[in-house]
């Protein structure tokens, strides 16, 4: 298995990066660069920049509109833009619902949602968890019944990440509430201006509204909107779920945290600690095993030529070390600064680079929750890698 890019993925990158340096608003990189919080419009911006170049929809393939990349290339598109302080793709919908509307979806929903998707037009969020449905996702009560050519929605979903600003989202649902857990789920777009939709914000600890809570009450939903098979939502979650843990590794995201890690360090004189010194060590050396461990997968993935079929239990891993990492970068960027680091930094009090990471170490704590929990992921592992 050879793990070296070609000269072609070589002058590939070239591309990206020369695209990227031209490109990406000086504003939005600083903000990237700093850990400064990005709003909507910053994302829509840099996702339109995209469109134009035809690059909308880095994993799409061409069939859909998308470039047509390789696993490689786009493991060295999405690298590229995070090193150069690109935002990370919003993924509900680029990397989430549109895999599975590709894969299960009718060719008029393919038609009519994934070139607003990839024009930044129409933005998504997820609607799996509840208050009672989290890792344990086959509980969902949200009940949806069938009435002629619609469903009535009925429930509640929660923890639904920048729901506040979405246009759709796509639910779990239950549709048969006789049948074993996994096999009474459907899977459901709903237009979140439905009447009906209530979106309600969850302010966390940094005083963030990045999650929210919402509400369904006797929403109308096209029986058009679903996905695939009635009942057999569990099989289209799985997919979903595969592709989301492998982007929640973020790689390129981490050695552009880790290289800021540095730089925070040495300017607080922390370098200097040998203990410290040896556990940025540590992380820098658990980075590149993570990243040939990915490049492993993305060679596996290129000879088998895979198609309709989401990341196997491999993502399990990719996640759990892929989130650890970012965790273990935030904090010891809090312990480089101390006190400095407090998530609500008051004006004039200490060095500009300390005034964001409070908030960020308090945010990337649901790293190793969301997605799936690492334990969960462990669970997978057991089961189907070593056969446990």
């Amino acid at each position: 298995m050879d793990l070296n890019f070609t000269l072609e993925e070589s002058a590939f990158r070239a591309e990206v990066r020369n695209f990227v340096g031209e490109k990406l608003p000086a504003h939005i990189r600083d903000k990237v660069m700093n850990g400064v919080h990005l709003n909507r419009d910053d994302h829509i911006l840099w996702q339109r920049i995209l469109h134009q170049r035809g690059w909308g929809g880095p994993g799409w393939p061409r069939e859909f509109g998308g470039p047509g990349w390789t696993p490689a290339e786009q493991y060295i598109f999405e690298e590229e833009c995070a090193a150069a302080g690109a935002p990370r793709l919003i993924s509900f919908g680029l990397k989430m619902i549109a895999p599975v509307l590709m894969a299960f979806g009718t060719p008029q929903q393919q038609q009519r949602f994934l070139p607003k998707i990839m024009a930044g037009e129409e933005w998504w969020c997820q609607g799996y968890s509840e208050p009672g449905a989290g890792s344990d996702l086959a509980s969902v009560k949200t009940r949806a019944v069938r009435n002629g050519d619609f469903y009535v929605v009925n429930g509640q979903k929660t923890w639904t990440t920048l729901g506040q600003y979405a246009d759709w989202i796509f639910c779990l649902v239950r549709t048969d509430p006789a049948a074993k857990k996994q096999n009474g789920i459907s899977f459901l777009l709903i237009d979140m201006k439905s009447p009906g939709v209530t979106v309600r914000p969850i302010i966390t600890l940094d005083g963030a509204h990045e999650v929210n809570e919402v509400w369904l009450e006797d929403v109308k939903v096209p029986a058009a909107n679903l996905i695939g098979e009635e009942n057999r939502g569990w099989t289209y979650a799985k997919f979903l779920l595969g592709h989301e843990r492998t982007n929640i590794a973020g790689i390129g995201i981490a050695k552009r945290e880790l290289a800021r890690l540095k730089r925070i360090a040495a300017a607080e004189g922390r370098l200097d600690d040998p203990l410290f010194a040896a556990r940025v060590a540590q992380v820098e050396i658990d980075l590149m095993a993570l990243e040939i461990t990915n490049l492993r997968v993305l060679a596996a993935e290129s000879a088998a030529g895979r198609e309709k079929k989401a990341p196997g239990p491999e993502a399990s891993i990719l996640k759990i070390k892929g989130t650890e990492i970012q965790q273990a970068i935030t904090e010891l960027m809090m312990q480089a600064v101390g006190a400095y680091a407090l998530p609500f930094k008051q004006a004039d009090i200490g060095p500009d680079y300390a005034a964001n990471l409070g908030t960020g170490y308090c945010n990337l704590r649901k790293l190793s929750i969301f997605g799936g929990s690492n334990e969960i992921q462990k669970n997978i592992i057991s089961q189907m890698i070593l056969g446990l």
